[in-house]
């Protein structure tokens, strides 16, 4: 088959996307109806041993986008000048289920989620948000996303393991509102695994408008809510299930939860025990750095992180011997209510090191970066090392595994 060839069907079924073509694939004896890319369909039988691969690889699906106009959509607070991937308002099920991303299953009528559940395409990562109907449907502006609760009991009852969020907006869906979405989704039963309640980010281009951040004493209000429910859920269920983001605690001006709080570890991504998780990561490591006494090492990280960053600089230059230095970077890309260090654009880091030196290691966030090596404001990995050379530039997950690769 040649590049460019579609496959319509694989014995008889029709193939929507690359979901189909893994499930379809499956079968040890295969009848491909292709169509070339000059428009002739050619049927292509195949007999092969099970788990051998075929050779064929998919060309990226076309992503299905939101239908809502959510009152907090961080898209909403980009620069005029972000570049246009960063402008997809994606709400694909099927980066759900590949990535983990979450979704609100509003764009789905009844096939659609027919096919989840015939399919089992299962966890998925849904956004409630909030299962009151009417709180849901002023957050998303989408009727049908009143629906949520009909939409997780029919995938619950089809099998499906779900995770659910919900972004917590002061004066919309947090109180009383959180109480209720805390008491629906887990009376769902075993099916819904957990529930992430994270604070809302917004930028300087969306910030009041109309949604506000959370102040400290309203971020301290939720964290109570959601660790007084934990104690029912572990009498239940023997694990915590709903957990608040590191974020919130931040937020609240709280100590962060050990590492042991966070069960089985499922919702780093969504920002949930990352940060526990990097500072026990920094206690398994720390021992194994080696000396570098002629080196200066930089940390660049944003404020969130700016005063763990510091206390973990002293422990590095005791067991280095290499000046070891902070550097909390501003946010200038998105404004100051962004400290996160993984949206710190490219120059706003350059800011940061004006003054490069040839023994200088300089560690940025890996998570500032996205495949191609870009932060988000495209600026490239390779143009900021041409900008500090000699000084050399580190991408970091975590320090001590960064330290050990010199």
């Amino acid at each position: 088959m040649e590049i460019g060839t579609r496959i319509v069907r694989i014995n008889g079924q029709r193939v929507r996307d690359g979901i189909d073509l893994t499930f379809l694939m499956a079968e040890t004896e295969l009848a491909l109806e292709t169509v070339s890319p000059s428009g002739v369909p050619l049927i292509v039988e195949i007999e092969r041993e099970e788990g051998e691969p075929v050779g064929i690889v998919p060309a990226p699906d076309t992503v299905r986008e939101c239908a809502n106009q959510c009152v907090f959509c961080f898209i909403d607070g980009n620069p005029k000048d972000a570049r246009p991937s960063l402008w997809l308002r994606d709400d694909d099920f099927r980066l759900s289920f590949t990535y983990g991303s979450y979704v609100t299953l509003t764009n789905l009528g009844p096939k659609g989620l027919q096919r989840l559940a015939d399919q089992k395409i299962s966890p998925l990562y849904v956004s409630v948000h909030a299962t009151d109907p009417s709180v849901r449907i002023k957050l998303l502006k989408n009727d049908r996303a009143g629906l949520i609760m009909d939409h997780l009991r029919f995938l619950l009852d089809s099998g499906l393991e779900i995770h659910t969020q919900a972004v917590l907006c002061p004066g919309w869906n947090d109180g009383e509102h959180l109480d209720r979405t805390l008491e629906d989704l887990f009376g769902l039963g075993n099916g819904v695994r957990t529930l992430s309640v994270v604070p809302v980010g917004l930028t300087r281009f969306n910030l009041n408008r109309p949604v506000r951040l959370l102040t400290e004493k309203e971020a301290a209000l939720a964290v109570g809510q959601v660790e007084g429910f934990q104690e029912r859920c572990e009498a239940e269920r023997g694990e915590r299930w709903v957990y608040a983001a590191d974020e919130m605690y931040l937020r609240a001006g709280l100590p962060l939860p050990p590492a042991s709080h966070y069960d089985e570890w499922d919702l780093t991504e969504n920002g949930v025990g990352a940060v526990p998780g990097f500072l026990a990561a920094f206690e398994r490591g720390i021992a194994t750095l080696p000396r570098l006494e002629n080196h200066r090492i930089r940390i660049l990280t944003g404020r969130s992180m700016g005063p763990f960053m510091e206390d973990l600089a002293h422990r590095i230059t005791e067991v280095t011997g290499a000046a070891a230095l902070v550097h909390q970077v501003q946010n200038g890309y998105f404004g100051d209510s962004v400290t996160v260090a993984g949206l710190l654009a490219g120059k706003d880091l350059l800011a940061a090191v004006p003054d490069p030196e040839p023994q200088d290691l300089i560690l940025l966030p890996r998570e500032a970066l996205n495949a191609d090596d870009l932060f988000i404001d495209s600026f490239s990995l390779g143009d900021f090392r041409a900008a500090v050379s000699p000084a050399r530039v580190i991408p970091a997950l975590e320090l001590t595994e960064a330290l050990r690769s010199l």
